[in-house]
């Protein structure tokens, strides 16, 4: 319905944004009617109450160089036909017009705009209103925010409205179907949102480790308060850092993602092995993308094996070193200066730099699970699953087998799959223990399940 709805809608934008050219050409060229302005075309009415292009629009309030902007990097994926007008020839060079901006790409045969058309159908009344461009661009614009639109990198001593005028395929999507979809993690975009069906009860961590989880929900429930209203921007940095130690298995990221739900906050999982870029100034440029749309959006920031980008350094004896330390030095910064909540993850404390670690308000350490936790853990993993057969005794295997709450799930998983295989619902203490010994040998740790 949204769809049907939103076709309509964006192709009566194509149809003014075609007027608004043509009448800027005519303007510029002194043809017939250049002594008409292309502001006083009329824009279409966005009345589509259930159409995501108008209600995005009117919930941004985008004004007029808003909706020009938007409507002239859509053109070339919906209707490209109408930005042909651009390949006409100054006659007295016999060449494209310079002013026109615009490229061709060898898999694209028509008129692609980069900033510098924008620039010319924007201005070409009013030479004043290149302002208006500059601020579409500015880091406050709600298109730069959202991640909307975007101009591509041009070689430095090129003119930055040089570069493409691009649409988020994310949000060209979104207008169009009015589904949205989550960005996918990539080089440009190394991130992923983390979600879970799990809840608090069903992690078992002890009273220390779940008394600083609640102050980080107390900063998420009330930090903007305490920075504004009480007036503590004054004394101390924006934000909340934050860094989880323990061995793997043992909650830290099922934690962060509780955390975000509890405070209805998106998590991102920050990909450090995408960050890293072999180009100085593409690590930093990837890295920006994702705090500024992490600050506009109020995300909580999750850094996984962290200590792979802040573990202890040496000396800077070659230019990769110093290029690492540069990229390092970038991301420390742009956390400290975050305003959300960032959570750094290391399997070893001992492993991070405490040139670091000192700019944290919190050190949680995710210990292995007491016999008492393991056993509790033991039975939120199968309840409501699958029957555990009588012979076995979760007291005991709790006190024999020390594994993380994510090894008893493993666990949990070859069990499910060999009853399920064998067409029963009752788990036999062989398949238990069988689960057991391949988590042990994950960690090169060997134990006899006939003995049990």
């Amino acid at each position: 319905m949204e769809t049907n709805l939103a076709i309509p809608t964006i192709f009566r934008e194509m149809n003014w944004l075609q007027c608004v050219i043509e009448q800027a050409i005519k303007t510029y060229l002194l043809q017939e009617g250049h002594e008409q302005n292309w502001h006083d075309i009329p824009l279409p009415e966005l009345d589509g109450a259930n159409c995501t292009y108008s209600k995005t629009l009117v919930e941004w309030d985008l004004d007029l160089y808003g909706r020009l902007a938007l409507a002239l990097a859509m053109a070339p994926h919906v209707q490209p036909e109408i930005l042909d007008i651009f390949f006409g020839k100054n006659q007295i060079y016999d060449k494209g017009f310079t002013e026109f901006g615009g490229v061709v790409d060898k898999n694209h045969s028509g008129f692609l705009p980069t900033g510098q058309t924008l620039c010319f159908v924007l201005t070409v009344t009013d030479p004043t209103l290149r302002t208006e461009v500059i601020k579409l661009f500015d880091k406050e614009s709600i298109l730069v925010k959202e991640q909307v639109l975007s101009l591509t990198d041009t070689e430095s001593y090129l003119p930055r409205f040089n570069g493409i005028l691009t649409i988020n395929e994310t949000w060209l999507h979104y207008f169009l179907t009015g589904q949205k979809i989550q960005p996918e993690s990539s080089p440009s975009f190394p991130a992923q949102k983390i979600t879970t069906h799990l809840e608090w009860q069903d992690v078992v961590l002890d009273e220390l480790v779940m008394e600083q989880v609640t102050e980080i929900k107390l900063w998420l429930a009330h930090g903007h308060t305490l920075m504004n209203d009480w007036g503590l921007f004054k004394k101390i940095k924006p934000g909340y850092r934050t860094l989880f130690c323990g061995p793997p298995g043992t909650g830290k990221t099922l934690t962060a993602t509780l955390i975000g739900k509890a405070a209805q906050r998106d998590v991102y999982k920050v990909d450090l092995s995408m960050i890293v870029s072999k180009y100085i100034g593409e690590t930093e440029k990837n890295l920006s993308k994702i705090f500024d749309i992490a600050e506009h959006k109020d995300w909580i920031l999750f850094f996984d094996e962290a200590d792979a980008l802040f573990g202890k350094r040496t000396a800077a004896t070659t230019s990769n070193d110093r290029h690492a330390n540069q990229q390092t030095a970038y991301l420390l910064q742009r956390i400290e200066d975050f305003p959300g909540v960032v959570i750094l993850a290391s399997n070893l404390r001992a492993n991070m730099d405490d040139a670091f670690t000192r700019r944290f308000q919190s050190i949680i350490n995710f210990k292995m699970p007491s016999v008492t936790e393991r056993y509790q853990l033991w039975l939120n993993a199968f309840a409501g699953v699958c029957t555990l057969h009588a012979d076995i005794d979760l007291h005991q295997i709790a006190e024999e087998y020390e594994l993380t709450g994510g090894a008893i799930i493993n666990v949990l998983r070859y069990c499910a799959l060999a009853t399920i295989g064998k067409n029963e619902t009752m788990v036999s203490k062989i398949d238990l223990l069988s689960g057991i010994k391949k988590e042990f040998k994950k960690e090169n740790k060997t134990i006899n399940i006939f003995n049990n």
